[in-house]
């Protein structure tokens, strides 16, 4: 039995105060859309207490899937670092990054400097992706949507290349009955997964490459929001969750800060999936919601 804990877009506070020269780029709407309102929305009392949570839960594996910075300020790159460090050592958690660590032009690059560590993949290389991770019977492979994006625009893309990649080592890892595959990626991979804009602008290619070699898992975040969907595998449809931001402090139960707790095991026939969401609940406090809306999902563990 293997344990996978998954939250996403903390987006870490309080915004540190920028210098004048480094809001003359996008940075200036995202400064100026924190200071409107984001800021009441993330609380950091609240993600302190969520992370404690998920500590408490004694997953054996945390994932999580961006969205540490708000602007791609060089002052929240160290910040990302402490809170990953809070999550687990580096061999226990794994990160990808999202749209907001990407900000502008060479953020992504400084923060994936700062916490290499948590993006190493088996080969021992930090900070490339896609990256390969076992622990057990579970392999995560961990995708980069994160590209910088002209203001207003918060779409991801994974390329050619990670494309390629991540398909080679699904495959690869897919030929082995005992393996079940986890893949991380920030925005929705799936094609009406979020509006024009904010979407993955590949897709349909994102689909057409797990229709060809599978997976038992996808998980991403972006949305903000709780939400499952499915991408169609050579063996029937594979579950594609995301979870809600991890520092929500309003909005209905589907947007408040939770995470999600995976429990992966196996019978005679193949692997047994279930998730329960946790998070804060309407009384105040951190708690268990219930099951998801897809209960317990049985996978075949014969091949792709």
């Amino acid at each position: 039995m293997f344990r996978l804990a998954h939250l996403t877009d903390p987006h870490l506070g309080p915004l540190p105060r920028p210098q004048l020269r480094q809001l003359l780029s996008k940075r200036l709407t995202g400064w100026y859309n924190w200071h409107r309102g984001r800021r009441g929305m993330h609380d950091m009392e609240l993600l302190a207490q969520l992370v404690f949570d998920v500590r408490g839960q004694n997953p054996d594996h945390i994932a999580c899937t961006g969205d540490t910075c708000n602007i791609g300020l060089p002052s929240e790159w160290a910040v990302s670092r402490v809170f990953l460090e809070g999550l687990g050592a580096p061999r226990n958690v794994s990160f990808v990054p999202g749209n907001h660590d990407a900000y502008v032009p060479g953020a992504l690059e400084g923060l994936l400097h700062e916490i290499g560590p948590w993006t190493q993949g088996d080969n021992g290389t930090e900070g490339v992706f896609p990256y390969l991770r076992q622990h057990k019977e579970v392999a995560i492979v961990g995708l980069s949507s994160a590209i910088p994006t002209f203001p207003f625009v918060a779409s991801g893309r994974v390329g050619s290349r990670q494309m390629r990649e991540a398909e080679a080592i699904l495959a690869r890892l897919g030929g082995d009955p005992s393996c079940f595959r986890v893949v991380l990626i920030h925005h929705p991979p799936h094609r009406g997964g979020a509006q024009p804009g904010r979407d993955l602008t590949d897709a349909k290619a994102f689909e057409a490459m797990i229709g060809r070699v599978g997976a038992e898992l996808i998980l991403h975040g972006h949305n903000h929001v709780g939400s499952v969907a499915h991408i169609a595998g050579p063996r029937g449809p594979i579950p594609v969750i995301g979870a809600p931001s991890a520092s929500a402090r309003g909005g209905t139960l589907t947007h408040r800060a939770g995470y999600l707790l995976y429990t992966i095991d196996r019978d005679e026939s193949g692997f047994l999936l279930t998730a329960e969401k946790r998070g804060l609940l309407p009384e105040g406090g951190i708690g268990g919601m219930g099951m998801l809306a897809l209960g317990q999902i049985r996978r075949s563990s014969g091949g792709t």
